[in-house]
């Protein structure tokens, strides 16, 4: 009996074993006298290989992730515009208060549209210039000359004697619309921060905005991109790394934070071409010195005028002296169109083509007329 109960107790031990571990096999000795390991066994990994692979894994997930969290658009964006974003350094000659030559330097930027040397950049960077040097982003200098320059648009065309230099792609302004993301990449407050890049959005679309109360206006790109001194003349660029504007900081809201503007790539682009045939940009021009409230204000002139735009001076040479336009008139409209303000007629002008005939209905002397004048070329300023 008790050899009975024994056996029974050793195949319960055996058949409990075989239900727990799913079947066991006798642990046998190698030659080595080491425990052999079965061939089921030998395919599964043991605990710290295990914990290799895992952390192995990790590792690589975190590499790819700081990967793709560098390589933003932004990142790329810098990357392919910042080389060809440049340093522009003015040397002029300026009068101190006892009338004495004294050399000033002031410094933006520009962008590099032309790979043997074209650079494009705001007017009032080079205005005045004595001496040009163009600073690269692998930190070396160049003297530049001035191809021309458009006061109007505030835009100018610098060359340097140079090749294969790095160029940005122009974009299309036409197409940008308001929230887009934007990065802003230029010099400001000097060549000690050359390449800062900034971020912003596209806030608005056709701010127009009057020039240095000169009563031009212009079509504005508004960003709250940070654009400071030495900004201007560098790149607004979109994220598919096309530039868009090109910033100006003379232009910019200095009273009030994240206002900011850029001249539409468009613009500039057109104004390029005409620079680079001729040197200058033609514009038709009527020959008149005209007032309206505000501008007859600033010259300490009170003008009592309800309506139109009073005439102060006529160019007996130009459209309007040849067309028998007098000091005293007062313009009514141009082509059936009112204006009541210098700003008007000068936007309807520069809205023209050289050779374009208007028409324009005026008061003298308590009584309207109309006369036909033939626009002409703008004579060009010596510098």
């Amino acid at each position: 009996m008790k050899n009975k109960k024994l056996t029974k107790l050793v195949c319960a031990a055996v058949a409990s074993a075989t239900f727990l571990f799913g079947g066991c096999a006798p642990i046998a000795e190698n030659e080595n006298n080491e425990p052999a390991v079965s061939e089921e066994n030998k395919s599964l990994p043991n605990e710290n290989e295990e914990k290799v692979i895992t952390t192995s894994t990790a590792s690589a997930a975190k590499i790819s992730s700081n990967v793709s969290a560098r390589n933003t658009p932004v990142v790329q964006v810098a990357q392919n515009v910042g080389p060809a974003v440049v340093g522009i350094t003015n040397k002029a000659i300026a009068r101190d208060f006892f009338n004495r030559p004294v050399e000033m330097e002031g410094v933006g930027s520009g962008v590099i549209f032309r790979s043997d040397g074209y650079i494009v950049t705001n007017n009032h960077v080079i205005e005045g210039a004595k001496e040009i040097i163009v600073s690269l982003a692998d930190g070396s200098t160049i003297n530049g000359t001035l191809v021309g320059t458009d006061e109007m648009t505030d835009i100018a065309v610098v060359k340097v004697d140079a090749k294969d230099l790095p160029t940005a792609k122009f974009g299309n302004s036409d197409e940008i619309m308001v929230g887009e993301p934007v990065v802003a990449i230029g010099n400001p407050m000097g060549l000690e921060f050359q390449g800062s890049v900034t971020v912003g959005v596209i806030s608005a679309l056709n701010r127009t905005i009057d020039i240095d109360y000169t009563d031009r206006k212009l079509n504005l790109i508004q960003t709250d991109a940070a654009i400071s001194p030495g900004n201007s003349g560098g790149a607004l660029v979109n994220y598919d790394s096309e530039v868009i504007g090109i910033n100006s900081a003379k232009l910019a809201k200095t009273e009030v934070e994240g206002i900011a503007f850029a001249i539409p790539i468009n613009t500039v682009q057109s104004v390029i071409e005409e620079i680079m045939q001729k040197g200058y940009v033609s514009r038709p021009y009527l020959g008149v010195m005209i007032f309206d409230k505000a501008t007859a204000a600033r010259y300490g002139y009170q003008l009592n005028l309800d309506k139109g735009v009073y005439v102060f001076q006529v160019s007996l040479d130009s459209p309007a002296g040849r067309a028998g336009l007098q000091r005293g008139d007062i313009i009514l409209k141009i082509d059936d169109k009112e204006v009541n303000s210098v700003a008007d007629i000068r936007t309807d002008i520069a809205a023209r083509k050289i050779g374009n005939k208007i028409k324009i209905t005026y008061d003298r002397d308590g009584v309207e007329n109309t006369m036909e004048i033939v626009l002409a070329e703008m004579p060009q300023t010596s510098n």
